[in-house]
C-alpha cells in the first residue's frame, strides 16, 4: 500500500499529514488523532497496517505543534481538545472525507468524542478509541508531573525529538502545561457522550499509567449507542504499539463490521 504525503492547512496551521489506500471517494477513511505527545511518526506502520486488514483509506495528520507541522507555542488554552475537535472537522472538509472512523489515542480519543458529541451528521460512522480520557484523574496527573521531570532530565526529550524536531519544546510543555493547569482539573466530557449514537470501540491498557478502568465504564456507561470494550493485561497506554497485534485484531474486526454496512 502506497502512502501518500499530503499538506492540510487548518485554522493558519499548515498540518503534516500522510494518507495511505484508497481516497475518501472509494472507501471509507480512517482518520487517525494522536495523543498529547504523538505524531504522525509516532503511529509507526499501525495506521497502514489497520488500512490494508479493512480496505479503508487512512489519513493520519500531526496537530499544529508537533510533529513537522507549524509550531504552536504554549502556553495553550485548558479548552484545547475542544478547540482541536473544531479543527478536525476542518480537516475532514478539506481532505474530502465522506465516512470516517476516528481512531483516537489518549488527548486524540478525548478529541474524538468532542467531535462525535458535536457534528452530529452523518460522516462519522464509528469511534475506536485507545486509553481515551473524559474526565481527569489524579492517578493519571501524578504520572504527568513524573513526565516532566523525566523530559528535564534529557532522555525523553531525545526520544521526542526524532518525532517532533523544533516543536519538541512547545509539544511536551504545551499539553504538560495544560494538564498540571490548576483550572484544567475540572476536564470533563461525558456530557458529550449521550450524543453519541454511533458504534463506539473502547481498548485500554491494564496498566495504563494515565487513566484506570473507570474511563472504559464510564464511556460504556454514558454513549448513546452501541459501545465494546476491550481491557489487555500487561499493557500500559499505548495498545497499538504495546499489543499490535490483538489491538489489530480487534480494531479491524470492528471496523469490517462496519465498512460491509456502508
Amino acid at each position: 500500500m502506497q502512502k501518500e504525503v499530503r499538506e492540510l492547512t487548518a485554522r493558519g496551521h499548515r498540518l503534516e499529514s500522510v494518507w495511505h489506500g484508497p481516497g475518501p471517494e472509494e472507501a471509507t477513511t480512517l482518520v487517525f488523532l494522536h495523543e498529547g505527545l504523538g505524531s504522525v511518526s509516532l503511529w509507526r506502520d499501525f495506521p497502514r497496517r489497520l488500512a490494508e486488514a479493512t480496505g479503508c483509506g487512512a489519513l493520519v495528520y500531526s496537530r499544529a505543534g508537533y510533529g513537522r507541522s507549524d509550531p504552536a507555542p504554549p502556553p495553550w488554552p485548558v479548552r484545547f481538545m475542544h478547540e482541536e475537535a473544531g479543527v478536525l472537522e476542518e480537516v475532514l472538509g478539506q481532505a474530502g472525507v465522506r465516512d470516517a472512523v476516528l481512531v483516537g489515542h489518549s488527548d486524540g480519543g478525548s478529541i474524538a468524542i468532542i467531535h462525535a458529541g458535536t457534528h452530529a451528521h452523518a460522516r462519522v460512522r464509528a469511534l475506536v478509541l485507545l486509553a481515551p480520557h473524559v474526565f481527569v484523574e489524579e492517578f493519571g496527573l501524578r504520572s504527568i508531573a513524573a513526565a516532566a521531570e523525566k523530559f528535564r532530565g534529557g532522555e525523553l526529550r531525545r526520544a521526542l525529538e526524532r518525532h517532533h524536531g523544533a516543536n519538541v519544546d512547545g509539544a511536551f510543555w504545551g499539553w504538560n502545561g495544560v494538564w498540571l493547569d490548576p483550572a484544567f482539573a475540572g476536564f470533563n466530557i461525558e456530557e458529550f457522550l449521550p450524543r453519541i449514537l454511533v458504534p463506539v470501540l473502547v481498548i485500554q491498557g491494564a496498566d495504563d499509567p494515565y487513566g484506570t478502568l473507570r474511563q472504559v465504564d464510564a464511556i460504556a456507561a454514558g454513549c448513546g449507542g452501541p459501545v465494546e470494550r476491550l481491557v489487555l493485561d500487561s499493557c500500559a497506554h499505548a495498545p497499538h504499539r504495546e499489543q499490535t497485534e490483538r489491538t489489530l485484531e480487534a480494531a479491524g474486526d470492528f471496523v469490517r463490521r462496519l465498512v460491509r454496512s456502508v
